[in-house]
């Protein structure tokens, strides 16, 4: 994969650009998963956070450095070979990488997929943010679900499927889902995938749970 110059690490440095970039600078990717949001999912994390959430669980994608830099086109050609209901982008923070972000969704719901955003920005933050930032609006705009707020580790919670802590909200935006279908009060789910050496954790509500296997001697986090 090719390396890409990640934006600094500034509150400011989440500003999508006028042109979307060609490429996203993406931390990980899980091609088909059941844990983070309704049906199969192409799961997206990308790489960078301008907030510091106490309790993160994923504290590896808050810097703005440098991960895979992956075309948009490859994104959304990925995502729709992989025989899913959708896309769900996580993070770090999606919408620090609204412009590109913007692209993907923009594909593959023009393809039948849905697709579902957990973001750190409150509604009321995103919807002042789209008056002005263009990016930003085309990527809520193209969102199915989404979860908003900061995570708040004194009010977390196992209780909601898809929710960290109980400040946060799960919005219906399209008319794709309805909040009435059992799903969307199921158990969470935790899967493991190991591949090459290395244990991958994803889902709810396990935080913080990336190991690395070393040899059979133990973990560290990546």
């Amino acid at each position: 994969m090719r390396s890409v110059d990640a934006p600094g690490d500034t509150p400011g440095a989440e500003r999508g650009a006028a042109d979307p970039p060609a490429v996203l600078n993406i931390a990980a990717i899980v091609p088909c998963t059941e844990a983070e949001g309704p049906g199969r999912r192409f799961a997206i994390w990308v790489q960078g956070c301008p907030m510091r959430c106490k309790g993160c669980c994923n504290p590896e994608m808050l810097p703005f450095a440098p991960r895979d830099a992956i075309p948009v086109d490859e994104l959304i050609e990925r995502a729709c070979a992989a025989d899913v209901e959708g896309v769900s982008l996580l993070g770090g923070e999606p919408f620090a990488q609204a412009g590109g972000l913007a692209r993907v969704a923009e594909g593959v719901r023009a393809r039948g997929l849905s697709v579902m955003i957990f973001t750190g920005y409150t509604m009321a933050e995103l919807r002042a943010r789209a008056q002005d930032d263009d990016d930003a609006r085309r990527l809520l705009a193209a969102a199915d679900l989404l979860v908003d707020g900061r995570y708040e580790a004194r009010e977390r919670t196992t209780t909601r499927r898809w929710i960290g802590s109980k400040n946060q909200v799960l919005h219906f935006l399209s008319e794709r889902y309805d909040e009435r279908d059992p799903q969307f009060r199921g158990d969470n789910q935790v899967e493991l995938r190991l591949k090459d050496g290395v244990l991958t954790v994803n889902g709810w509500p396990l935080f913080g749970a990336r190991r690395r296997l070393d040899d059979g001697r133990g973990g560290r986090d990546v």
